[in-house]
């Protein structure tokens, strides 16, 4: 089976990192002559994270060098990743420890990959209270019967969120009060201000700087989420895009390019991206992830000022986005899974590791803190204190991370399909409703057999 794609949250949109070590399995001895244990661990990072978790299993090694001879651990790209845990799940030559999304934790657990760690961590007194994003935790539970249930399979290496963004030195040039992020803009608002930042700034005739910029694969979910829609019923098996709701909020979204015109239309999306005219200062708005925040802080990539806001409320008057996680799993094989459950809990919560991950020692920061007192604590104050160059409106984040009554953040439903085709084939055809080529109904009507047909079959292929 394939591990898909996380996109998440916490995830670097380029890992660079190559292989530091070899890595172990059951072809390794587990432990030494002495009875020391050997640990073998596989993840994917860039290049900062590469050398901090290296000097955090360097750190965990001193710390139980009673009890542990050495940990061998390979780092890989995103990229090759999912491709290498599939062979060595095919040869049965697991590591002790790797990752896993909550997308694959059912059908890991179900394929007897990963090891049910609620009754370690309870024997070992080891408590997750103290993590910051529950939801991301609860993500690794499974009951036998659904994800997100039950005992916990994994420990969230981290969460990560999918904000909005905007351009200050835009407003300040248009002489517009920046956004507040304590209350929304409700769409019609959103609609009104994108409008003035519309314009030909030139003089050719042609429009070259727009309110906001939307790339269907990441944007249309906020829009979704906030009409009170969704695309799949709750049990994830029915294609659900035939509603009121949904088709109101496709409408809505589709509106922002063809009816406002706000939106850079289809074809100039195609010469130039959303990412470009967002770099080139030409879009007042772009989506922001928590892994995004230390290639905009750089002035030499980002020339102009910018900080966090919310996406506009629909009709249900939340603002909603996705978030994403990645988290350590222990191999079902492993020999020693005790002593693996306490290396992964030493790397979601290590204190100085965190510190470092986030940016509040390093002053560059590549995920949120893991640890509720660190977040609230000492990051903030790092950002306050301009130790961390970091969006002062940092608080957008853990908003949709932890909930209020005015954010929520949500797991995108493909988390929980066997896998994403069925949203890959909605999208596919998306750009037609936004150049006017067909209209929502005609759209609806057309794709919604597809994306269910392809859904069939995706539970088919794991029942």
């Amino acid at each position: 089976m394939q591990l898909k794609k996380v996109v998440a949250a916490g995830l670097a949109a380029t890992m660079l990192a190559g292989v530091l070590t070899g890595c172990g399995g059951s072809s390794k001895k587990s432990e030494d002559a002495d009875g020391k244990k050997n640990l073998s661990v596989f993840i994917f990072a860039n290049d900062h994270e590469s050398a901090v978790y290296k000097d955090m299993i360097e750190q965990f090694k001193e710390d139980h060098k009673d009890t542990i001879a050495n940990v061998d651990i390979q780092i890989t790209t995103q990229e090759e990743y999912s491709k290498t845990l599939t062979g060595m799940m095919t040869a049965g030559d697991l590591p002790d420890v790797f990752y896993v999304g909550p997308e694959s934790v059912e059908q890991f657990v179900e394929n007897g990959y990963i090891e049910d760690l609620q009754p370690i961590l309870e024997e070992k007194g080891i408590s997750t209270d103290g993590l910051v994003a529950q939801e991301a935790l609860n993500s690794y539970r499974y009951d036998g019967e659904k994800t997100g249930e039950g005992d916990l399979y994994a420990l969230p290496k981290d969460a990560s969120v999918f904000a909005y963004a905007y351009n200050k030195d835009l407003f300040d040039k248009e002489g517009i009060p920046y956004p507040d992020p304590e209350n929304p803009y409700t769409y019609e608002e959103f609609v009104e201000v994108c409008k003035k930042f519309t314009k030909d700034t030139d003089g050719d005739g042609e429009v070259d700087q727009w309110g906001c910029g939307f790339a269907n694969a990441f944007m249309l979910q906020p829009f979704v989420w906030s009409n009170g829609a969704t695309y799949l019923t709750d049990d994830y098996k029915k294609v659900n895009i035939d509603t009121p709701e949904f088709k109101d909020a496709l409408q809505k979204y589709v509106d922002c390019t063809l009816e406002h015109k706000i939106t850079p239309t289809v074809e100039q999306d195609a010469s130039l991206g959303v990412y470009q005219r967002w770099l080139a200062g030409q879009e007042a708005f772009y989506a922001c992830g928590t892994w995004d925040v230390a290639a905009f802080m750089d002035e030499e990539t980002f020339p102009f000022e910018w900080d966090l806001c919310a996406y506009p409320t629909l009709s249900s008057g939340k603002t909603m986005t996705w978030l994403g996680t990645v988290g350590f799993c222990v191999s079902a094989k492993s020999d020693n899974k005790e002593e693996a459950t306490e290396l992964i809990s030493y790397l979601c919560t290590d204190e100085d590791g965190q510190k470092e991950l986030s940016g509040v020692t390093s002053g560059k920061s590549i995920q949120l803190p893991n640890i509720k007192s660190l977040a609230e604590g000492e990051f903030v104050t790092a950002i306050e204190d301009g130790t961390l160059a970091f969006p002062s409106n940092v608080n957008v984040f853990f908003n949709y991370l932890n909930g209020t009554d005015k954010y929520e953040g949500r797991f995108t439903e493909t988390t929980y399909t066997p896998n994403a085709e069925w949203h890959d084939i909605f999208l596919e055809g998306l750009d037609n409703v936004k150049n006017g080529s067909m209209t929502v109904d005609e759209y609806v009507s057309e794709v919604a057999p597809k994306m269910q047909e392809s859904l069939d079959e995706a539970w088919e292929s794991v029942e």
